[in-house]
């Protein structure tokens, strides 16, 4: 094992042990009768003990295990690392599921440096699926076992399943450019959260467009789905990792044909 091998595996472990930690706490909480939200908007984007228990776990591992590498969350302070290293990571995605009960949440994991993420974990933990995509391999974990991770072969946007979070997407103007596309693709489906980016590296849907993204938000799926072979860039075909809107397609046929729609 050469060195660079040996980094690999002793930082994914690492994300591994963070995940872990974020399962316990999110589990002890879900679908709990007693479980409250507040929100941090006017229009109810709600934040949960889950939520904050689960970050604070999740930064205790690092903190022991990577202690100089930056870590950038959802709920708590950002920290500035010396290592050039920062891990990225959103304790609940999905937090509007959650507290409906749904288990289409995710916790998401990745590890970064100034270009955009080298390694990102999306679990699931009431399912027990582990999606992971990195430079060495893309596999997911979960009740049927371990399997290799590829996405889907589509070419053509009649035959692309697509996915959102919301309905209206973001704006009037980006809802209508989402719009577009899924009048032309087979069949739209609603409401998942970061669970699509996952069915999409998955190999079971096609595009996943979103907006109104934090960088904590694209950074696990990003990894994921390009581990697996897909796309992902924001709407002008860019790097996405910094938030925004963002398309994520299985192919760079699929991915170019979405991209002409958005932006026509």
């Amino acid at each position: 094992m050469t060195h660079e091998d040996a980094e690999l595996a002793e930082l994914t472990a690492v994300a591994h042990a963070v995940a872990d930690a974020a399962r316990v706490e999110t589990l002890a909480h879900f679908r709990r009768p007693d479980l409250t939200a507040d929100s941090k908007t006017e229009d109810f984007d709600p934040v949960t003990v889950a939520d904050k228990g689960a970050e604070r776990a999740m930064r205790e591992v690092l903190a022991a295990r990577r202690p100089d590498d930056g870590i950038l969350g959802e709920e708590e302070a950002r920290v500035d690392g010396s290592t050039g290293l920062t891990w990225v990571i959103d304790p609940i995605d999905g937090t509007r599921g959650y507290v409906a009960g749904a288990p289409t949440w995710g916790v998401l994991i990745a590890l970064s440096n100034a270009d955009g993420p080298i390694f990102g974990i999306v679990d699931q933990p009431y399912i027990g699926e582990r999606f992971y995509g990195g430079p060495d391999r893309a596999y997911m974990t979960g009740p049927l076992g371990e399997r290799p991770m590829r996405v889907r072969s589509t070419r053509t946007l009649e035959e692309a399943i697509l996915f959102t979070t919301f309905p209206e997407v973001g704006t009037p103007e980006e809802g209508a450019a989402f719009h577009r596309v899924a009048a032309k693709a087979k069949l739209t489906r609603y409401g998942t959260d970061c669970y699509a980016y996952a069915l999409l590296a998955a190999g079971h849907v096609d595009l996943v467009i979103e907006a109104g993204l934090a960088p904590y938000d694209i950074h696990a799926p990003i990894a994921v789905i390009q581990a697996a072979g897909g796309v992902v860039t924001n709407w002008e075909g860019g790097p996405a990792h910094d938030g925004g809107r963002a398309l994520a397609a299985a192919t760079p046929e699929l991915h170019r044909l979405a991209l002409d729609l958005i932006n026509s």
